[in-house]
């Protein structure tokens, strides 16, 4: 399975952004990749880094106007889309979600973010509802996948349900970046942290992940890019620049997934009928 990942800078004319990602998106193609993930909320600048309802306006229904145009482009090049997306689900309700399109142009997956951050910089609470389908995989003409979409990345609870339900790879298209007032230990140790816990997702489960993020700075944030995936050994074997987009390409052999449970078979050893106050909002005895 050969995967690409298109890190962005979000750009201001109008339509900058759709037309970046097709051009990637071709570029991938041409490169022989099976699926091409972009990065979270990709049609526009990131725009929960302050609270304005005027921003409700960048919302679009699915199936709508770029869910049609992926559909389009999608089956033109036989490759499957993770296509993230600002999704109006009825009036005054609205979600962070992303679209799985198959290599027909069919929609074989819409997921709508689970965990929702409200901290300085990423109102998210603000502006979506949680999700409402919870953690699942798909099946694609490139293989299972799942996706989970950035606040997502940092709870253990949901890479496993997802590797539970077959998932190959687990993709995780992102808006994450520094704040203002991180000085450069801070900065270190956040990015570090982010690449560390998503390593760590794919050893516990034996998949590959893969992270798309955004690069450049937007307001106050500066989004540090550095995308990449890993195999199931947490090995990193793609990433990206720190500063500038990148198109970034990894060969992820299926293989590697029966090989790395077989030695280190966490998902068989699972004593899963003693966990069930991981249900609860916090235990302690």
């Amino acid at each position: 399975m050969r995967i690409a990942l298109f890190q962005q800078r979000h750009v201001d004319d109008e339509g900058g952004n759709l037309r970046a990602a097709e051009s990637a998106i071709r570029s991938a193609a041409q490169q022989r990749a099976e699926i091409v993930c972009l990065q979270e909320l990709f049609m526009a600048a990131y725009f929960p880094r302050r609270e304005s309802a005027v921003c409700f306006d960048l919302a679009e229904d699915v199936p709508g106007p770029t869910t049609e145009y992926m559909q389009k482009l999608a089956r033109e090049l036989s490759i499957v889309l993770i296509v993230p997306i600002f999704e109006r689900r009825a009036p005054g309700m609205y979600h962070n979600s992303a679209l799985v399109i198959d290599a027909d142009g069919a929609l074989a997956g819409h997921y709508r973010k689970m965990h929702l951050p409200d901290d300085p910089g990423f109102s998210e609470k603000f502006y979506f509802s949680p999700g409402d389908r919870g953690f699942f995989a798909v099946d694609t003409a490139a293989g299972r996948i799942a996706v989970l979409i950035c606040w997502d990345q940092w709870f253990p609870e949901a890479a496993r349900l997802v590797a539970l339900d077959g998932a190959e790879v687990i993709f995780y298209p992102s808006a994450i970046g520094w704040v203002p007032d991180e000085n450069e230990a801070e900065r270190a140790a956040s990015r570090d942290a982010w690449i560390t816990v998503q390593r760590s997702h794919a050893i516990a489960n034996g998949t590959y992940v893969a992270a798309a993020n955004r690069v450049g700075r937007e307001g106050q944030i500066e989004f540090y890019g550095s995308s990449f995936v890993c195999d199931p050994r947490g090995v990193l074997l793609a990433e990206a620049s720190s500063k500038d987009p990148e198109l970034l390409l990894a060969d992820c052999p299926r293989a590697a997934i029966e090989h790395q449970r077989r030695g280190w078979p966490f998902l068989r050893d699972r004593r899963f009928e003693a966990y069930g106050d991981l249900a609860r909002q916090f235990r302690r005895r």
